[in-house]
């Protein structure tokens, strides 16, 4: 989403992100067939499209650290009941460690608390905070926001923002969390800013909301699918499977594809299988990486994994793909109601919230964790051990043989099957 112009001076954004638009397919590739590089989709004009070959310089790319200030906002018409130190610990160090373990160690997002409330100048209910926001009580909103917050804050030296309001004023609805796309980059501190996250949670929040919610400053999109009258299953496309679908699911690490984007993946380990000709490879766990501990399906520990092949690639189109990744009992996958080889499509033209991701269900007349699950449905989606499946309407096979003593599975993936 986007507002108007919020200040008259236009700007170019230079300072959240130095990157150029340069492919991230860089390094050591596969040799051979195995290269990555022919299953990695375009980058289109879609909203946070899937495609991989290049990294949009409109984001800033979770590498290395970046520093994030919350700016905490109190209203007139309310006496916080909260302090910003209570409502920093809701959301750190836990979205700075999902972060921190999703990337194998590559990104750190270190937060910087401004510490003490700053008032708005008018009352939480002018600003009719929703869901579905009126873009002029946006604004409105934001101006004020960085009026007050300008003459505290140096947000030169910040790639994301916080701006976190009092959850007890009388007009803030936590159902209207989000982050705020500027199509004109607002100007602060010699710096183009170009999206806000604003945070109206509840204290405690919900579990994991912010690190959904930054998901979207590093240009990954929602999986989820809302339904057209807000009734209904929001979470039939890929269920508890990526915390871009649901913060609330069993086993939200980031989906492979995202790693793979995000370039938390080397290029070594992701492959492209072409071809007829049955591709034997070993998956690494998803969430498994140097020093984290993985559990099969006895429940024993294994250590050892963390550089392996994390990700196979099955071109079916121009613009779509299918992935296929291990899933197992392992950092935040620890709560994981079916361990397996996860299949899902990938589309990169597809919008946000149109279904850029659908995981594809191998056990599709049965459902698990009824009672946890936010889709049970698709908590027994992946592919068990000793079984086969031909994903329907792609022709590409793949059976899970076996599991090493050390927690990776033996797969061999068929393109090209038929029927």
């Amino acid at each position: 989403m986007s507002v108007p112009k919020l200040r008259s001076t236009a700007a170019v954004f230079t300072t959240m992100s130095a990157l150029a638009a340069t492919s991230i397919l860089t390094g050591p590739s596969a040799a051979g067939p195995f290269s990555p590089e022919p299953c990695a989709l375009h980058r289109t004009e879609a909203h946070h499209s899937e495609g991989v070959d290049t990294w949009s310089p409109a984001y800033p790319h979770p590498a290395g650290a970046l520093d994030a200030v919350l700016v905490f906002l109190s209203f007139p018409d309310a006496a916080p009941r909260t302090t910003p130190a209570e409502l920093t610990a809701d959301h750190f160090p836990a979205t700075s460690r999902f972060y921190e373990q999703s990337s194998y160690g590559r990104f750190t997002l270190r937060p910087h608390p401004l510490g003490r409330w700053l008032r708005m100048p008018r009352p939480s209910t002018a600003y009719a905070m929703r869901r579905d926001w009126n873009a002029e009580d946006r604004a409105a909103y934001l101006r004020d926001a960085f009026a007050v917050a300008d003459k505290e804050v140096d947000f030169s030296r910040y790639q994301v923002v916080y701006l976190v309001a009092d959850p007890d004023a009388p007009g803030v609805d936590s159902d209207a969390t989000k982050v705020v796309n500027l199509d004109t980059p607002l100007r602060a501190d010699g710096t183009g800013i170009r999206r806000v996250v604003t945070v109206f949670e509840h204290h405690p929040p919900d579990r994991l909301v912010l690190a959904h919610e930054t998901g979207h400053v590093f240009d990954l999109p929602d999986l989820y699918h809302r339904p057209a009258d807000g009734k209904g299953d929001w979470d039939t496309h890929v269920g508890d499977w990526d915390l871009m679908g649901s913060q609330f699911g069993l086993a939200p690490d980031l989906l492979a594809w995202h790693k793979w984007r995000l370039g938390w993946l080397d290029p070594r380990q992701v492959v492209c299988v072409r071809g007829a000709t049955p591709a034997r490879l070993t998956l690494e766990p998803l969430a498994a990486g140097p020093g984290v501990p993985v559990r099969d399906t006895a429940g024993a520990p294994a250590f050892g994994l963390g550089h392996g092949v994390k990700l196979a690639v099955v071109r079916t189109g121009p613009d779509s793909a299918l992935a296929f990744e291990a899933r197992g009992a392992a950092g935040a996958d620890r709560a994981v109601c079916r361990q397996g080889i996860l299949v899902y499509r990938v589309r990169g033209g597809a919008p946000s919230g149109d279904g850029p991701v659908r995981v594809v269900d191998a056990h599709p007349r049965t459902e698990a964790c009824w009672e946890n699950s936010v889709y049970p449905p698709l908590a027994d989606a992946p592919v068990f051990l000793g079984e086969s499946f031909t994903v329907p309407g792609e022709d590409v096979r793949v059976a899970v043989e076996d599991r090493t003593a050390s927690g990776a599975w033996t797969v061999s993936i068929t393109p090209g099957v038929g029927d």
